[in-house]
């Protein structure tokens, strides 16, 4: 099998946004907010390496991973790069090896270090191996739960969630492999302190109410990213751009517009 990237271009606008995915999902998450973007941005999505129809992948580290989607012949010269959860990490791979390339980051409801760690709030790492190991045992089951996690306490968490369902069914389903691989990744990868000094711009919107990446890591990352702003989103928790699309839409529009001020 062929290993090439599933990608697709879009919108009317000058400036290049690639948009990454998180984890177990692929490229159709973004159609909620792809609508109020066109005359904004040229959209690129993707299915990461593994995902959706991106086919012929095993398990990547993050470093591999970020150099597959940059390399691709699709993928534009110099673009904002906004990467959701797992995404978030691989689009902070690529600002810190190839900023040149990178005109902006921007993460979404994403973590420089998503393990809880000594003075840092994150997942327990007993929380991500038990879904390793539930994935080996009930693949549907265990990305369900983690699709549940990711719109708990939102006033429309079940149909966030049912939405988010939607989308992994209707593309084909990752190999076990392939997601205990980025289970590994979110498990141990760090990028705080190498994220600290990157001179690119770098911008973060968060949920309220998540549950995967607590609120208390934007405030963290604040005190020491202060050239880096955050927004976080009330009543929004793993998913913003599901349950708050617009507003994340109009935090994108004004950011892309502070580029060019």
């Amino acid at each position: 099998m062929i290993n090439t990237l599933w990608w697709q271009t879009e919108g009317e606008g000058s400036i290049d946004l690639v948009l990454l995915h998180g984890w177990g999902l692929n490229a159709e998450v973004w159609r909620n907010i792809i609508p109020g973007l066109r005359s904004h941005f040229r959209i690129h999505l993707v299915d990461l390496p593994g995902y959706g129809r991106s086919k012929g992948f095993t398990a990547l580290s993050l470093e591999e991973m970020a150099e597959i989607v940059l390399f691709q012949p699709q993928a534009p010269e110099r673009a904002i790069w906004l990467g959701w959860s797992l995404g978030g990490l691989v689009a902070s791979q690529i600002a810190l090896t190839h900023p040149e390339r990178v005109e902006a980051l921007v993460s979404v409801a994403s973590s420089p270090c998503f393990t809880a760690r000594e003075n840092w709030p994150g997942i327990k790492p007993d929380v991500l191996s038990g879904f390793q190991h539930m994935l080996n045992v009930d693949f549907q089951k265990t990305v369900e739960r983690f699709l549940a996690l990711q719109t708990l306490g939102t006033e429309h968490a079940r149909q966030d969630a049912r939405q988010l369902k939607s989308v992994v069914l209707a593309q084909p389903i990752p190999d076990v492999d392939v997601l205990n691989g980025g289970l590994h990744i979110l498990k141990t990868a760090d990028l705080r302190e190498p994220l600290a000094t990157l001179a690119i711009p770098h911008w973060r919107i968060y949920g309220q109410l998540d549950g995967l990446v607590p609120r208390k890591v934007a405030e963290l990352l604040d005190a020491s990213w202060p050239q880096s702003p955050s927004h976080i989103l009330p009543k929004a928790a793993h998913a913003p751009f599901i349950s708050h699309g617009e507003r994340v839409n109009q935090i994108l529009v004004s950011l892309s517009d502070s580029l060019r001020a």
